[in-house]
């Protein structure tokens, strides 16, 4: 881990992480979203297309990983695309990643698809460490693995099905 500079541009990012067995059948959507990721070959950028009823967004994200323990993740930079920028930044090397996800408040509830199908993550994002000490589990998580970069997207995106069934057996899961 490094360091994180100061930068008014950036925000913090802190969030937790939690494998779930299954898709929580007691709880309450408020919004749905299909989320389409292309991590950029060499970069912690990351170029999503997000759709839902309402409409479609187009975002470049850059992550970067600071020093900090638990659910401090560093530093967050959104920049808000029009579809013409997005086609051709799509045009990059990059690997994909899809996934829908579940607006279950204060969770979004991640099922991937394709390679990754079966994979359910949920996280939860917070303003300070004490908003992410102070969060409420309810029943449906079954591991947290906010300190496990093996379950962030720039990971995830990179990881074979045979390989996150291999991570997933030390948790007593699979897909």
């Amino acid at each position: 881990m490094r360091r994180l500079p100061e930068n008014k541009y950036a925000l913090l990012e802190w969030e937790r992480r939690f494998l779930l067995d299954r898709f929580p059948s007691e709880v309450e959507i408020t919004r749905v979203r299909g989320l389409f990721d292309r991590y950029i070959d060499g970069t912690n950028l990351r170029l999503r297309r997000q759709v839902d009823k309402q409409e479609t967004q187009f975002k470049l994200t850059q992550k970067l990983r600071g020093d900090g323990a638990g659910a401090l993740q560093g530093l967050i930079t959104n920049l808000y695309l029009t579809e013409s920028e997005f086609h051709l930044l799509e045009k990059l090397p990059a690997k994909l990643l899809q996934k829908t996800r579940y607006s279950v408040p204060p969770f979004g509830i991640d099922v991937f698809e394709n390679e990754l199908q079966g994979l359910v993550l949920a996280e939860a994002e917070f303003n300070s460490a004490e908003e992410a000490a102070n969060l409420a589990l309810p029943s449906f998580m079954a591991h947290e693995v906010t300190t496990d970069l093996r379950f962030t997207g720039g990971e995830l995106v990179r990881t074979s099905r045979q390989e996150l069934n291999k991570w997933l057996e030390e948790f007593g899961m699979r897909l």
